[in-house]
């Protein structure tokens, strides 16, 4: 079966500040622009999504639920995991292969570098570090989503 992973880096975020938590860092006024286009694309090339995975952090958790909009896809039923903040790319890996087999497109909205290296072990191939609200589009052919640490899927496209 041919299934859809869109991986996502989240959209431009304020720089830290000294005493605020790196988890709660707000979208800038061009990351909310960005995360709007990000889901218009999305839209326009893969019509909906079965499933979104995102890290909990304030600026994926806007990002996400701005995409979400865009495609219809109602906040509530975002997944939000605290294992995809600042993520390795194996529990990038493990979020996916727990995915139920009826979910064929998944969008996952992360950080780098978990999600630049998802793409790369996904497609085998040296992609540079996913820009702030970047998709990549993966086509991968697979039954389960539990054999996804098994296979190579196919770069189809990106937003930029």
């Amino acid at each position: 079966m041919q299934r859809n992973v869109l991986i996502c880096r989240h959209a431009e975020a304020s720089d830290p500040f000294p005493l605020r938590p790196d988890f709660e860092r707000e979208l800038t006024k061009d990351g909310i622009h960005q995360a709007h286009l990000a889901g218009q694309w999305l839209r326009d090339h893969f019509r909906k999504v079965d499933a979104i995975l995102a890290s909990p952090s304030n600026r994926t958790r806007t990002t996400a639920g701005i995409i979400a909009g865009r495609l219809y896809f109602e906040d509530e039923n975002i997944t939000y995991d605290p294992d995809l903040y600042n993520p390795r790319e194996s529990q990038l890996i493990g979020a996916l292969s727990r995915l139920p087999e009826s979910v064929t497109n998944v969008l996952v909205v992360s950080h780098n570098p978990g999600v630049t290296q998802l793409g790369r072990t996904l497609t085998d191939k040296r992609i540079g570090y996913l820009e702030p609200a970047q998709v990549l589009a993966v086509s991968i052919k697979l039954e389960k989503w539990e054999e996804v640490h098994f296979t190579t899927g196919t770069l189809m496209s990106s937003n930029m």
